[in-house]
């Protein structure tokens, strides 16, 4: 062992115990690899900063990207809603659809891209049921690098492992598309039902206000209001009635906030006194569920379980509710929201009003307003921001932050265009990975999908400077010779074994391996080695080949992979929630990939 391999594995302990006892952030941990690499002189200055402008890391910008332009045109929300309905509000019915789905996508595209394009879904779907989003990223994670090896196309490993089929200067019978199917369908499926028995006990699961979202917390402050009710009227009523005449706010201390008929496909998003309510109607209402609960059974009508035609519009990243504050200079003072005809000029819906003295369910409308005054107001997100944005002097003062934002449904053909294009160019045209996803957020950008600042707000740095600092490690690895060494001392001391407890091995050190460099060096360099200890061990080198290809996708303990790194920051996660629950997986990974090869692809066991 050279001076360069023992300094080597002092900076790999050195990284792992920053990791794991998290002294620093992981974005740090990147950028103390960047400068203490080649301060040690075991890669060049050169080869230190490479891994900011690697294939990998500019991908990564570059699929944030788009999967921002995707979420602001509201295109996450069509790929949402089908799941919530397939889901029914079940977290783990969610979990396996999300997980599932990811995994398949991205056995034909790469892993890091089905999950960033499938990250802003899944914190929509995390929101609008109030699942904590750390039940739901971790599985979705897993099953994003699971996926890649359902083809061959599926992973970079995999990819290269029949350009790497030589042996003793003979090519051997390449692989076909599907020859490792069967074991990752086998994989993906032990997965999700690892996280469906277990998911509860390994997961961790945020809790605490910032979970409820600011209109729940508010809603709790006001006694007479709770969640969004979904109430039908029969065919049979007898109207239409306009809501004055129907007096409900006045009766049962309701409000009504919305108006649609699944009949015609109406909807409106906000209801005026003067509004009519008409047969076949639903009304969503916001107050006490049991002074609803008493509306519905004096008027004859059907309150249901829980929102169903306004699903979409009502759910907590759509609209939700605010308080406002009447300023010193608004227009408001002195008025009543009936002379200014507030509703039909916001189009949002005023439903309570605090004047300091008492709290004003009913009768709102009429209620003189002074300043300081607080109007709690429900509507859409984008709504309530364009009445936040209007120019100076301020009509109100926002008093809680908004949780939404203005999206661009306008811009939703272009987004999927440029998505579209970009994969087209990777899988028609074998155009670079970085260069065409790269090309297909700048197209977002020019045509005004995403404004410059809002894309470069998207990308997480700390992903991008964690993997930034991982890829001159795994290079110091292999250029030391350091990966060789432990690789050909590992087999050297394994000796003389089973064609099938040397594919054992095979898949133990490729997993390892995975956790330091890169999958695709673990692959390139591992693939030969093995292939050959194969043959003298009197085994199959195509299947060696397969494990070393496979297992380079076994890397869960440790935040490194792309994908790992991806998640780690928006579901909250530290590196001990990867090596609790990513050491059990490893493990369900090796050995449900050997049972099945031992099984089914004819290796024999002696």
């Amino acid at each position: 062992m050279t001076h360069d391999m023992i300094l080597t594995l002092v900076v790999l302990a050195f990284a792992v115990c920053l990791f794991v006892f998290e002294w620093v952030r992981v974005d740090v941990v990147g950028i103390i690899m960047m400068v203490l690499l080649p301060l040690m002189g075991l890669v060049t200055p050169q080869q230190a900063f490479s891994g900011l402008s690697s294939n990998a890391v500019v991908s990564i910008i570059a699929v944030i990207i788009i999967g921002a332009g995707l979420d602001k045109t509201g295109v996450m929300n069509k790929v949402a809603t089908p799941i919530i309905k397939l889901g029914g509000g079940s977290e783990p019915r969610i979990m396996a659809l999300v997980s599932g789905t990811v995994g398949i996508i991205s056995s034909m595209m790469q892993n890091i891209g089905a999950a960033a394009l499938f990250l802003p879904a899944t914190q929509r779907i995390s929101k609008r049921l109030g699942i904590p989003i750390s039940r739901l990223l971790m599985p979705m994670g897993f099953c994003a690098i699971i996926g890649g090896t359902l083809t061959l196309v599926g992973a970079s490993p995999t990819i290269l492992l029949n350009d790497l089929l030589v042996l003793e200067g003979k090519k051997l019978e390449p692989f076909g598309l599907f020859t490792q199917t069967p074991i990752g369908v086998c994989l993906l499926a032990a997965a999700i039902i690892y996280f469906l028995v277990l998911g509860k006990l390994i997961l961790p699961a945020s809790s605490g206000e910032a979970d409820k979202g600011i209109t729940a917390q508010l809603l709790e402050q006001y006694a007479a209001l709770e969640q969004p009710y979904e109430v039908q009227v029969p065919e049979d009523f007898a109207g239409p009635k306009t809501l004055e005449e129907l007096g409900l706010r006045r009766d049962y201390l309701v409000s009504v906030v919305a108006i649609g008929n699944p009949r015609t496909g109406v909807k409106r998003l906000t209801a005026g006194r003067k509004d009519p309510v008409s047969p076949g109607d639903c009304l969503v209402m916001l107050g006490n569920v049991e002074r609803i609960k008493r509306l519905a059974q004096d008027k004859g009508w059907e309150l249901k379980d829980g929102l169903d035609y306004f699903a979409d519009e009502f759910a907590r990243t759509s609209a939700g509710v605010v308080e406002t504050v009447v300023s010193p200079r608004s227009e408001l003072i002195g008025k009543t929201l009936a002379e200014l005809d507030f509703i039909k000029r916001f189009r949002v819906n005023p439903v309570a009003i605090n004047t300091g003295d008492r709290i004003y369910y009913s009768g709102i409308n009429h209620v003189r307003l002074k300043m300081g005054d607080v109007i709690l107001l429900q509507g859409p997100w984008d709504r309530l921001h364009r009445i936040r944005n209007l120019p100076q002097p301020r009509i109100l003062t926002f008093a809680t932050p908004l949780e939404g934002e203005i999206l661009r449904p306008e811009k939703a053909k272009l987004a999927v265009f440029w998505l579209v294009l970009a994969l087209s160019q990777i899988i028609f045209f074998k155009v670079r990975l970085s260069v065409a996803l790269m090309s297909g957020a700048l197209g977002m950008i020019i045509t005004g999908v995403l404004s410059v600042d809002e894309a470069y707000q998207s990308v997480d740095w700390m992903t991008v400077f964690l993997l930034g600092g991982l890829i001159p490690l795994g290079i110091a690895f292999e250029q030391t010779g350091t990966a060789a060494f432990i690789a050909k001392k590992v087999l050297e001391v394994v000796g003389e074994v089973p064609p099938i407890g040397l594919l054992a091995v095979v898949g133990v050190m490729t997993s390892f391996f995975t956790l330091v460099i890169s999958n695709v060096g673990a692959t390139v360099l591992l693939v030969p080695l093995c292939m050959n200890m194969a043959l003298m061990a009197g085994g199959d080198p195509r299947m060696a080949a397969l494990v070393v290809g496979l297992s380079a996708s076994n890397t869960f303990v440790l935040p490194t992979h792309q994908v790992n790194a991806l998640i780690m920051r928006p579901g909250g996660y530290r590196t001990v929630d990867y090596a609790k629950a990513g050491s059990i997986m490893t493990l369900l990974f090796l050995a449900i990939e050997l049972t099945v090869i031992y099984f089914f692809y004819g290796v024999s066991g002696s």
